[in-house]
């Protein structure tokens, strides 16, 4: 066993549009978690800006840089707690607008994703498909990759984090109230097809009509499920992992006999049509 790290999911509910109030509430949500013992600290998607907006210019104008102003007071609360912490949000860049996530820690900011696969769903009706390649980030904590939410029902995208040496692939996410089959099977299936730790946070709320399911989870590379969120509600969850075991691909059950390794198995030369055209 390696050395465990403990990972905070803070299931909250964002008031949409109020970027003040929810950063306040996520710098609240650091210390509780730092007072836990947490070094990971996960919030859902959209948690800086809300997510169900009726439209492009509405989300472009409490959309921020990446840095800017948010994640540079979540890196300064990573400063001095020596945390990490991974957070969603709406992200300008000129006048292009990303569903983004942020990875800030000690060092300041270490990564951003913008979202590849974009349901049509609230925000992401309007945003501009993401253009970052799929990136893991060497921590103090362990090798991190981020998702967002929709991403977690496209194998491929967590195969190629794992294959990047993910250790802990960080999804934060926005389950509205019709999709409850993602935390009862996706979340573990992608957890341990991949031999990964997966931390998966959603939110809770009523957002414009739309209801969120809550149920974050952590699991962990074997497909065990170490913690989950209430149903609907807010809620904070805690789980110890072990980064380590992600490098344990290959299982030994009988040596000799009967052996298996979840990446070396794998026969990619008869996957041409994965990147084919459909």
């Amino acid at each position: 066993m390696g050395r465990m790290i403990r990972v905070a999911g803070v299931q909250m509910d964002p008031q949409i549009g109020d970027v003040a109030g929810n950063l306040s509430r996520c710098l609240d949500g650091v210390e509780r978690a730092v007072a836990a013992g947490a070094q990971l600290v996960v919030f859902p998607e959209a948690a800086l800006t809300g997510y169900v907006y009726g439209g492009r210019e509405e989300a472009l104008v409490k959309a921020e840089t990446i840095p800017g102003p948010s994640t540079d007071a979540l890196a300064d609360a990573c400063r001095r707690t020596g945390a990490y912490v991974a957070v969603g949000l709406l992200e300008k860049d000129g006048d292009r607008l990303y569903n983004a996530s942020a990875l800030v820690g000690p060092e300041g900011l270490v990564g951003k994703y913008r979202k590849l696969h974009l349901p049509y769903l609230g925000v992401d009706r309007f945003v501009d498909p993401g253009d970052i390649a799929p990136a893991v980030y060497e921590t103090a904590i362990g090798r991190i990759g981020l998702a967002i939410c929709y991403d977690l029902d496209f194998p491929e995208y967590a195969r190629v984090l794992a294959l990047m040496g993910a250790q802990i692939i960080v999804t934060v996410t926005n389950w509205p109230d019709d999709i409850e089959f993602v935390p009862d099977f996706v979340v573990q299936t992608r957890a341990r097809e991949n031999i990964v730790n997966l931390v998966a946070v959603n939110r809770a709320g009523v957002e414009c009509g739309v209801r969120f399911i809550g149920r974050s989870m952590v699991v962990d590379p074997k497909g065990n499920v170490l913690a989950e969120g209430a149903h609907f509600e807010e809620d904070f969850i805690l789980a110890d992992i072990d980064p380590e075991a992600a490098d344990q691909k290959r299982k030994v059950v009988r040596p000799g006999e009967l052996e298996v390794d979840m990446l070396k198995d794998r026969r990619p030369e008869y996957y041409g049509r994965l990147i084919g055209e459909w």
